[in-house]
C-alpha cells in the first residue's frame, strides 16, 4: 500500500498559527506531510530559509515522525512530482484565497496530466482565518505584539 504523502507549500515567512492549524488538522488524513518552504520571487522575505526551517522544526517537534521540512525553488507541482507526493495540501481563509487557489488548481491540472496530484483544501478555523504572514511581518516591523499570531517557537 502506498503512503499518502502531502506537500504543504508556502513561504512561511514566518509560520503562523493559521499554518499550524492546517497541518495539525491534516495529520489524520496523510501518512506524511512535507512542509515545503518555497521561494516566492514576487515577495522579499523578511527571514532566511534557515531561520524559517528552524522555526518549523521546533513548532512540529512532537510530530516529527509524520512531518518533514524541505525547501524548493520552482513550481510547487514539480516539487510534488519530484517528492512522489500524491496530494497538495492548501488552506483557504476566505473568498480571495478560494479564487486564487481555484486558478492554481486548474493550472496545476494542466501542468501535470501524466501525474496525479490531488489538491486537498482545508478551510481555516474561524478563529485563525484572519492570520496571515503579511500582517505578522507588518506587526513585527512596527514593534507590535506578533507573538499572539505565531507558534511559541517563533521568537525573534
Amino acid at each position: 500500500m502506498n503512503k499518502k504523502i502531502a506537500v504543504f507549500p508556502g513561504s512561511f515567512d514566518p509560520i503562523t498559527l493559521g499554518h499550524y492549524d492546517i497541518v495539525v488538522r491534516a495529520l489524520n488524513l496523510f501518512d506524511q506531510i512535507i512542509i515545503a518552504i518555497g521561494k516566492n520571487f514576487q515577495k522579499k522575505n523578511m527571514f532566511s530559509i534557515k531561520k524559517r526551517k528552524k522555526w518549523i522544526q521546533k513548532t512540529f517537534l512532537n510530530f516529527s515522525k509524520k512531518i518533514e521540512i524541505d525547501s524548493f525553488n520552482g513550481l510547487t507541482i514539480s516539487f510534488c512530482i519530484k517528492r512522489k507526493a500524491q496530494f497538495l495540501l492548501r488552506g483557504i481563509r476566505n473568498q480571495i484565497d478560494f479564487e486564487f487557489e481555484k486558478n492554481i488548481f486548474i493550472t496545476n491540472t494542466e501542468l501535470c496530466k501524466k501525474h496525479i496530484v490531488e489538491t486537498v483544501y482545508l478551510f481555516s478555523s474561524h478563529e485563525k482565518s484572519h492570520i496571515n504572514s503579511d500582517i505578522v511581518r507588518d506587526i513585527i516591523k512596527n514593534g507590535g505584539d506578533y507573538t499572539i499570531f505565531v507558534p511559541s517557537a517563533v521568537r525573534i
